[in-house]
C-alpha cells in the first residue's frame, strides 16, 4: 500500500519513477542489442524506475532498410525479445522495446511491453512516414492493416493493437499509453485517444534522425502534446550505432510533464545512457479534474476506439538511500523562473500586464491621475513603478502620480528616507502627511489607553494607523479627482496580512493583487539589474529590496522579538513566516490542490539542501551560504500557520477584493476569478492531514 511507505518515498506523494533508455545500437544484431537493453533496464530498475522506454526498433536498429524483410533478422529479433523477457523477469518494472514483427504476411513496426518475464502487450505503429528520407511503407504495414486483437507470441496469447492501456493498480493514477515515432507528428497522435481513455503516461519509441534544429522541434512537440493531453510524455530516440550512410542520429530522450520539460539526455553521446525522472501523477490528475475542455473531449470520445485495460503487477519500488531523493527539480521560487531568458521575459510580461490593466481602468473612467501611499516598502514601490509606466503609456507626466508617504508611530527613519528618495528620483508629485495626530484623535475617541499615555500596542492600535492611511488616500482621491492605486500583494491576501475595509485591503484598483511577494522582490531586482529607471532610482530600489519586511505599526523598542537591530520594527516574517516558504506553500496548495503532507514533502525537497537545485537570476551561491535551509520541523510549523490563516481566518477579506489584473499562471485569489471559497470555513481538515502524515523526525530516526 502506498500509505505504508516511508514519508520520504516519492511514491507516497503521488510520484512514479520513469526512465528513457538509449542504448548504443548494434545494427542488425538483435542479440547484442538485447544484452545492452538488459543492462540498461537493470540499471534503471535498480534506481527505482517503474517504466523504462527504449527506442523504436531497438532490438534490430532502425536503419536496417531492406534487411527487415530478411526472415533471419525477423526470427533473431523474436529470440532477442524472449531473452529480454527472461533476463528481466525479476525486475519490478515495465519495459518497452521495439522490433519488427511478422503477422499474417505483413510486417509491423511494434512496441513490445515486457513485465514479470512476459510480453504482456504489443502496440503497432499507426503512421508510417513515406516522405523525404523515410521509406517505411516499403518495409512495414501500418496498424489499420492488422485484423487481430490477440497474437500468439513466445508461446503466450498476447493482446495486440493500438487500443491497449497498461495500468498498475498498486500505483494510483499510473496508466500507460504507447505510440511510435511518426505517430507524434500526425495531426491527431494516437496517444491523444489513450489520454482521453485515462492514460496519464504516454510513451513514444522513436528513431527520428537528427538535422539542424530538429532537437528543438522534438522538444516543442513533446512539451505541447503533454500539455494538450495533461499527461507525462516519455520520448526515447535512437542514437549512436545506427547507419550513417545518409543520416545521423542524436539519441535524444525527453521526459515532459504537462508542457514542462523535466528531463533530457545528452545529445550525440556514443555510450548508452538513461534519463530517470519522477513524474507527478497527482499534478496530472489535478489538471484533468479542473480542465473542463479535457472533460468535454472525454465526453466526445465515442468516436475513438474502446481501449482495453491490461493490469500489471508491479508495485512501488524499494529505493536505496542513494536514490530516495526526488528525481526532479523542485523550484524554490515557483512564481519566479530559473532560466535567465525566461526570467527576463516573465518580468517584462508581469509589468506589461499590470500596466495594461491600469491604463484600461484609467481610460475607462476618464481619470488621469492616481493617488498612492508610498511607505518605502516593496509593494508600494512596485505599484509606484507600474503607475509611472502607465502614465508614460498614456502620454501623461510623472507628476500625475500623486504620492503620499504617511509616517506613523513606528515608521523608521530608514524607510521614510527611502520613500522620499524614491519620490524624488521618479519625479512624482511628492507629499508627506503625518498621520499621528489623526490617529491619536481616533484612539482618544475610542477611549484607548494609548491616548492617555499608556503603552498598549494591540490590534486596535495597529489598525487605526492602517485605516487612517487608507482613509486619507480615498479622501485625497476625491479631492484630486484621482484613482487610489492599491499596493497589497497576493502573499498578504493569502495570509490575511492586511487591514480589512478602510485599510490596506481596499483601493480603487490593485495592480499587485495577484503578484506574490517573492515575485515583487525579483521584479524590483530585475529593474535594478537592467537599470530600467536610471542609476539614481536603481540605488533606491536596491535599498528597498535589502530592507527587512515590516508593517511598522509598533515601535521598535516594543518589538524585542521583531526586526533586527537598526532596521524597521515588527518583522513581518517573524509572525507569519518567511515569504519565500509561504509563497511555496501557497502555489502548491492553490494551483494543484495538493494535500499538506505533499506540500511539506516538496518544500523539504526544495529547501532542506540549498546546495542542490537552482536559484533564479540574481541569486546564487552566496544565498546558499548566507541563508538557513528549512528543515522538516520548521517547514511543518510554518505550513500550519499558512493553512490556518489561509483556510480559516482570511477568506472574508479576499471575498471583497478590489479589481485588478491576473498576472501569473499560478493563479489569483479573486472571488471573480481563480478562487471561490466560503468565508466561514475551518482549517481542521488540512491541519489534521498535516499532523497525521508528516512525521517530526526523519525516516531513519523513526525506524
Amino acid at each position: 500500500m502506498i500509505e505504508q511507505l516511508q514519508y520520504s518515498h516519492p511514491y507516497r506523494h503521488g510520484f512514479v519513477r520513469a526512465a528513457a533508455a538509449i542504448p548504443e545500437v548494434a545494427l542488425a544484431d538483435p542479440k547484442r542489442n538485447a544484452s545492452r537493453i538488459i543492462e540498461l533496464a537493470s540499471t534503471a530498475a535498480h534506481a527505482g524506475a517503474s517504466i523504462i522506454v527504449f527506442p523504436e526498433l531497438s532490438l534490430t536498429g532502425y536503419s536496417c532498410d531492406d534487411l527487415f524483410h530478411q526472415s533471419a533478422l525477423q526470427r533473431e529479433a523474436l529470440r532477442a525479445l524472449a531473452t529480454v523477457a527472461e533476463e528481466t523477469a525479476a525486475l519490478n518494472s515495465i519495459l518497452m522495446v521495439g522490433l519488427p514483427l511478422l503477422l499474417d504476411d505483413a510486417l509491423f513496426n511494434v512496441a513490445a511491453v515486457v513485465s514479470s518475464g512476459r510480453v504482456v502487450g504489443v502496440v503497432p505503429k499507426s503512421y508510417l512516414p513515406n516522405y523525404r528520407e523515410y521509406y517505411e511503407k516499403r518495409y512495414f504495414a501500418h496498424a489499420p492493416v492488422a485484423r487481430m486483437e490477440e497474437i500468439e507470441l513466445l508461446s503466450d496469447l498476447v493482446p495486440f493493437g493500438t487500443d491497449l492501456l497498461f495500468e498498475a493498480p498498486a500505483i494510483p493514477g499510473f496508466r500507460i499509453g504507447i505510440e511510435i515515432c511518426e505517430d507524434l507528428w500526425a495531426p491527431i497522435p494516437p496517444s491523444t485517444y489513450a489520454a482521453l481513455a485515462g492514460a496519464t503516461v504516454l510513451c513514444n519509441l522513436s528513431a527520428s534522425n537528427v538535422t539542424v534544429s530538429k532537437p528543438q522541434y522534438r522538444r516543442l512537440l513533446c512539451k505541447a502534446h503533454s500539455g494538450r493531453t495533461a499527461s507525462a510524455y516519455i520520448y526515447a530516440g535512437t542514437g549512436h550505432g545506427e547507419s550513417t550512410t545518409d543520416l545521423a542520429w542524436d539519441g535524444q530522450a525527453l521526459i515532459c510533464e504537462n508542457a514542462d520539460l523535466i528531463g533530457e539526455s545528452e545529445l550525440f553521446r556514443h555510450e548508452g545512457q538513461i534519463v530517470v525522472r519522477d513524474i507527478d501523477l497527482d499534478r496530472l490528475s489535478c489538471e484533468r479534474l479542473r480542465l473542463s475542455s479535457f472533460q468535454d473531449s472525454v465526453e466526445r470520445f465515442e468516436q475513438a476506439p474502446d481501449f482495453r485495460r491490461l493490469q500489471l503487477g508491479i508495485t512501488a519500488p524499494i529505493l536505496p538511500e542513494s536514490d530516495a531523493a526526488l528525481k526532479r527539480d523542485v523550484a524554490r521560487f515557483p512564481y519566479v523562473p530559473n532560466d535567465p531568458a525566461e526570467y527576463d521575459e516573465r518580468c517584462e510580461e508581469a509589468y506589461q500586464i499590470q500596466v495594461h490593466g491600469l491604463v484600461k481602468r484609467l481610460q475607462a473612467t476618464g481619470i488621469e491621475r492616481i493617488v498612492i501611499g508610498v511607505s518605502g516598502g516593496l509593494d508600494s514601490t512596485h505599484a509606484l513603478v507600474v503607475g509611472l509606466r502607465a502614465m508614460r503609456r498614456l502620454g501623461l507626466p510623472s507628476s500625475n502620480v500623486l504620492a503620499y508617504t504617511m509616517p506613523g508611530f513606528a515608521t523608521s527613519a530608514h524607510t521614510l528616507d527611502n520613500a522620499h528618495a524614491l519620490m524624488r528620483a521618479t519625479g512624482v508629485t511628492a507629499h508627506e502627511i503625518d498621520i499621528k495626530p489623526s490617529c491619536l484623535q481616533m484612539l482618544k475617541d475610542l477611549d484607548h489607553p494609548f491616548a492617555e499615555g499608556k503603552p498598549l500596542y494591540d490590534i486596535t492600535f495597529e489598525n487605526v494607523q492602517a485605516g487612517e492611511r487608507t482613509s486619507h488616500l480615498f479622501r485625497l482621491a476625491n479631492q484630486q479627482g484621482a484613482l487610489v492605486l492599491g499596493t497589497g500583494d497576493l502573499s498578504e491576501l493569502a495570509l490575511g496580512w492586511s487591514t480589512y475595509g478602510v485599510g490596506d485591503q481596499m483601493s480603487h484598483y490593485n495592480v499587485n493583487g495577484s503578484v506574490p511577494k517573492t515575485l515583487i522582490q525579483h521584479l524590483l531586482r530585475w529593474l535594478v539589474a537592467k537599470d530600467r529607471l536610471g542609476a539614481t532610482v536603481s540605488a533606491v530600489l536596491q535599498s528597498i529590496v535589502d530592507t527587512e519586511i515590516s508593517p511598522e505599526l509598533i515601535p521598535a523598542d516594543k518589538c524585542p522579538d521583531g526586526a533586527s537591530s537598526g532596521g524597521p520594527s515588527q518583522a513581518t516574517e517573524a509572525t507569519i513566516g518567511p515569504y519565500e516558504l509561504q509563497d511555496f506553500h501557497l502555489y502548491y496548495t492553490t494551483r494543484y490542490g495538493y494535500a499538506p503532507s505533499k506540500v511539506a514533502y516538496l518544500a523539504e525537497q526544495a529547501w532542506s539542501d540549498l546546495a542542490r537545485g537552482h536559484w533564479p537570476p540574481g541569486m546564487g551561491a552566496t544565498d546558499a551560504v548566507e541563508r538557513n535551509a528549512y528543515q522538516r520541523a520548521e517547514i511543518k510549523r510554518w505550513l500550519a500557520v499558512f493553512l490556518d490563516r489561509f483556510f480559516r481566518t482570511s477568506q472574508f477579506k479576499r471575498s471583497a477584493l478590489p479589481n485588478g489584473p491576473k498576472v501569473g499562471s499560478g493563479g489569483s485569489l479573486s472571488p471573480r476569478g481563480d478562487w471561490r471559497a466560503p468565508s466561514d470555513s475551518t482549517a481542521r481538515v488540512w491541519l489534521d492531514e498535516l499532523e497525521r502524515n508528516v512525521p517530526d523526525l526523519p525516516d531513519d530516526a523513526e525506524a
